[in-house]
């Protein structure tokens, strides 16, 4: 019960609370709906995919490229709570600005997005950090859990009660589902700003012995990046992981951001793609913990293959399917190893890095599984301009999942933690 009344915990967790209403609504909902229908009307479905593949592949990239300076400065200065803050403001004002952008607007559309996206998963890099300034070590695992539970929970209810003012916009008093939806993203906007107030008010960072100056905050920011590079190149085993975790999460996270754009290109009904999403958001939470009790019985590395064998899967059948009934199925596989392969990757990188370079390496670790979807989305969208056929879109992911487990299989464990002499 400690952890439920202690204030800076509860505000710190909320902040899971807030942002997550952005994943889900509009990252993986309704922002690839509106940008097919409204913003990229009258383009062809292979045209669409393609600039929303680009829009995430340059998102992550630019986050890619500032996030190990950024955390390395913050950290350095102590300003991690005023950089979350700055970047919460910055995704908030962005969504928000969505509901202004008109009919056919699709690079402003898409430039105001990939500025919102960015924002989150530099804010995520912020949250993270701050788990150190809210309670003791031996609770950080219940504190991180409770930041997970209440991101699934308050993602999940916003998006429920968008996907309902989307299908039935009368009770609403709204005009239409175009209206429904542009509403929706400054309902986003308004529930992350409220509940990011908490975290502002009673979350305080430690404070520095010394004061650092601007200049010198980016100066040993950017030594300390170098220096936690070098180090993780000495350790082949954690390495090795790190690459492929960057290839299979990539494959992840891209079927998260462009299933729904996938399903519409197919001819399927938005509303029914819509509450697939629904769905494996909430199968998503007890899967990971039950995916917890397989890796314990067969082993992490064993567990990761399953969901990557169910992930291979789900391109294929996604390339091959005609039915929306299909769809839901496909939602319901991915919502059981996505939370599943996620876990077992954290566990299993713990058990092969130094126990004593644990910070450092899981800052690596976290930039990797934060700031994926590079590779995948314009592989999808290239893809599917090439060929003029979004069907082989999906199952270019494929690729990565392959590389991903091909990669997986050269990690050996038994040399974990032991450093290479370069």
């Amino acid at each position: 019960m400690g952890l439920f009344t202690d204030r800076k915990v509860i505000s710190w967790a909320f902040y899971d609370w807030a942002n997550s209403a952005f994943a889900t609504t509009v990252m993986a909902g309704f922002f690839p709906v509106f940008f097919k229908q409204y913003w990229s009307a009258g383009v062809d479905a292979a045209t669409s995919t393609f600039r929303l593949g680009t829009a995430n592949s340059a998102a992550s990239l630019a986050v890619l490229l500032m996030a190990p300076a950024l955390g390395a400065i913050a950290d350095s200065g102590g300003a991690r709570k005023r950089f979350l803050l700055f970047f919460a403001g910055m995704g908030i004002v962005a969504t928000a600005a969505l509901y202004f952008i008109g009919k056919g607007e699709w690079t402003v559309a898409a430039s105001v997005y990939a500025l919102a996206a960015v924002a989150f998963s530099c804010s995520c890099l912020f949250y993270d950090s701050l788990l150190v300034d809210v309670g003791a070590p031996e609770k950080f695992d219940s504190i991180s859990a409770l930041g997970y539970a209440l991101g699934y929970l308050g993602g999940g209810l916003l998006f429920a009660q968008n996907v309902l003012m989307v299908t039935r916009p009368g009770l609403f008093g709204l005009g239409g589902p175009g209206e429904a939806v542009r509403v929706s993203f400054v309902l986003v906007a308004l529930w992350w700003a409220v509940f990011t107030l908490p975290l502002g008010f009673f979350v305080h960072e430690r404070q520095r012995r010394t004061v650092v100056s601007r200049a010198g905050m980016v100066a040993e920011g950017m030594r300390q990046v170098g220096r936690t590079f070098r180090r993780i190149r000495r350790y082949r085993t954690a390495l090795v992981f790190l690459i492929a975790y960057w290839l299979y999460i990539d494959g992840v996270d891209t079927i998260i951001r462009m299933a729904v754009d996938y399903g519409m290109s197919l001819g399927f009904s938005s509303n029914s793609l819509i509450l697939a999403l629904l769905i494996t958001q909430f199968v998503g939470f007890p899967a990971a913990i039950a995916f917890g009790a397989i890796g314990e019985r067969i082993g992490a590395k064993n567990g990761i293959y399953i969901a990557i064998a169910v992930y291979l899967g789900v391109t294929v059948w996604g390339c091959l399917m005609t039915r929306e009934s299909e769809f839901y199925i496909l939602a319901v596989a991915v919502g059981l190893v996505q939370g599943g392969i996620q876990s077992l990757s954290r566990s299993y990188f713990a058990r092969i890095i130094p126990a004593d370079r644990s910070g450092e390496f899981f800052g690596f670790y976290n930039l990797l599984g934060k700031f994926a979807a590079v590779i995948g989305p314009a592989l999808m969208g290239w893809t599917a301009l090439i060929f003029e056929q979004t069907r082989y879109a999906i199952l270019s992911v494929a690729v990565l999942f392959l590389a991903g487990g091909a990669v997986l299989y050269f990690v050996d464990e038994s040399r974990a933690s032991e450093p290479e002499n370069t």
